[in-house]
Parts: C-alpha cells; sequence; structure tokens
C-alpha cells in the first residue's frame, strides 16, 4: 500500500524556546499562495524536519533550492545585500528570498514594478534588518560605555515575552500556542510596516519634491522648506537631498499643523538622529506665547521646545520669519 500524500504543505522549525526571527519567518511564508495553509511543524528531529516541503531556523544547512532557511551553522555569513551588512537570521533569509513577492502582493503589484523594490528594500532597511541585528547579537551602536538606557519594547523583546513564566504551567502544546501568538504578533506588525511604506510614506514623496524644489522662494539661502500639506518627509530628506544634489543642506521644515497653525522643525542630522543640522536658537527654547514674541520680535509665537527641535506659530509668515532668523542666531 503507497503512503498517502499529504494534501498540505507544511513549514518545519525548532520546537523549544522561540524567537521573533523564525516566528516571522513563518508568517511571512503563509502570505505567499504555496504555503498559505501550511502546517507549522516544530521539532528539531531530522527526519520529522526531512518530510517537511520548507525549513526555516533549524537544521544547520542553508540552501534556497532545497528549501532549507538555517542560519546557524558556524561557516554562514550571508547579508541582505544593497549596503546591508549584518547577517542574516531566518526572518531575513526568508524575506531576501521571498520579501518581493511577498510585498508586491501587500501593495497590489507586481514583482518587477520598481516602487514594489523600493518598498522592498525600505521595508528591510526598517523593520527586517533591526530582527537579524537582535537574533544575532549585534549592537546597535558602537560605543565601549554602557547604554544610557535600556529598552524592552522592541518587537523581539515583546516576542520574548510570550513564552511560558517560570511559575506557569508549560509543556510542548502550550508552547505551540504561545508560538502561534508570536506568529501573529510579529506578522501584524510586518503588514501595517508594508502597507504603511507603500501607500501613506511613498505617496509622500511627491509632496517633498515640491518642498524641496521650492526652497528659494522661501529664502535664498535655499535651506528652508515648506510642505505643500504635512506628510512623512523626514525619510524622504535624506534620500532626495543626494538624488536632487541639494546644497547646502537644508535645516528646517514648515508645514501646518492639525489646528491651522504653523510648525518649524529642524531636520535631523541623520536619520534617526536626535541631533539637528541646526536647533532653534538657545534663546528661545522652552519660551512660550508673548515671552517668545518678546524675543524672536514676532507677534503670534506659540512656543519653542525645550529641546530646541520644534517651534509653533499663528502664522506662516511668523513661521517664516522665525525659521529666517534662527539661521543666523545661535
Amino acid at each position: 500500500m503507497t503512503p498517502q500524500k499529504r494534501s498540505h504543505k507544511t513549514i518545519g522549525t525548532h520546537d523549544g524556546a522561540f524567537h521573533c526571527d523564525e516566528a516571522l519567518a513563518c508568517f511571512m511564508l503563509r502570505q505567499l499562495p504555496e504555503y498559505a495553509d501550511a502546517e507549522i511543524v516544530r521539532t528539531r528531529d531530522a527526519a520529522k524536519l526531512s518530510d517537511t516541503d520548507i525549513v526555516v531556523d533549524v537544521g544547520g544547512v542553508y540552501d534556497p533550492d532545497a528549501k532549507r532557511f538555517d542560519h546557524h551553522q558556524r561557516e554562514f555569513d550571508t547579508v541582505f545585500g544593497h549596503g546591508h551588512t549584518i547577517k542574516l537570521s531566518s526572518a531575513g533569509l526568508i524575506y531576501k528570498h521571498y520579501g518581493m513577492e511577498i510585498v508586491a502582493k501587500q501593495i497590489g503589484l507586481t514583482v518587477d514594478d520598481p516602487v514594489t523594490m523600493k518598498i522592498y528594500l525600505k521595508v528591510y532597511k526598517s523593520f527586517v534588518e533591526a530582527i537579524d541585528g537582535i537574533d544575532n547579537g549585534v549592537d546597535q551602536w558602537e560605543s565601549t560605555g554602557p547604554p544610557k538606557y535600556t529598552s524592552s519594547t522592541n518587537l523581539s523583546a515583546r516576542v520574548g515575552k510570550l513564552h511560558p513564566h517560570w511559575n506557569e504551567e508549560d509543556s510542548p502544546a502550550i508552547r505551540d500556542a504561545c508560538f502561534q501568538k508570536a506568529m501573529a504578533l510579529t506578522g501584524a506588525e510586518f503588514l501595517d510596516c508594508v502597507h504603511y511604506y507603500g501607500k501613506v510614506w511613498l505617496p509622500a514623496r511627491q509632496y517633498v519634491v515640491e518642498a524641496i524644489n521650492g526652497r528659494h522662494t522661501i529664502h535664498p539661502s535655499g535651506e528652508i522648506f515648506k510642505l505643500p500639506r504635512y506628510c512623512p518627509w523626514k525619510d524622504h530628506v535624506y534620500d532626495l537631498e543626494g538624488e536632487m544634489k541639494v546644497d547646502p543642506p537644508l535645516k528646517y521644515c514648515l508645514y501646518e499643523d492639525e489646528k491651522g497653525n504653523w510648525r518649524i522643525q529642524c531636520v535631523s542630522a541623520s536619520a534617526g538622529s536626535f541631533e539637528n543640522r541646526r536647533s532653534l536658537p538657545a534663546a528661545w527654547r522652552g519660551v512660550r506665547d508673548a515671552e517668545l514674541d518678546e524675543l524672536t520680535g514676532l507677534p503670534g509665537g506659540i512656543f519653542v521646545h525645550a529641546g530646541g527641535f520644534i517651534g509653533g506659530h499663528k502664522t506662516l509668515e511668523g513661521a517664516t520669519q522665525m525659521a529666517i532668523k534662527a539661521l543666523t542666531l545661535d
């Protein structure tokens, strides 16, 4: 009697303690039509793993043709490419090989559309790379000193908290159920990231291009730009400055807030940095309303943050003049 052929695909990964990378890897695979209904088989039994259709984070083999995606081998040194140098986890491996197809499906484009590639690269940089780095023990900063603060709220840390606690009931079945929660958690945040960059972040690019093109109408220096409407602008600035050969670098962004007032926000030294290219003047910081008006000579001031990275004025003209004065005041 011949063995009955399985009616569904299976995804193999290890049992026991789980991590963010394989939870996300399994979720991503299930976004593909081939594995949409796949069963997750959690085991370290080599014979059982050999019977699965694809294996992630276990088995000691990285062979895309054989659909084996482990990264724990001593000789493993695969990176994402495109300028990224952190070794991949199982999440990064699955994203490297299947991410274009996953992203294209989520944003409703084809895999050969240039927009798909742009979102694919952005999602790796903004979401998946951190999971690779944490799983492989890569420090986020090069420093010999202790960190100034710790964070236990990143996605990898939150997945870790889904395990049964030491004083709770524990069993393979309970851990399998917890792993399903980890897949749901990582998957929801992954899809949120893809949708955000595809449907929110990328459409904002045209408005930032328009603002940068019009920067000299705000001030001859070209260091101040005004958004035609508020949108996610910071990431685009760093990319567009190079593409559009912006020199000198942009210092201040002007935009209308939800109350109809105007903000002046400093451009950070680099993406993710809390250091500004040029902060608002020290004398203005932490000052509000009439007291701020006295310092700026511009009636209608609302505030300047104590950190010097953002301020507000009731009018566009006032915010513009604040920015112009800030170019020459320390």
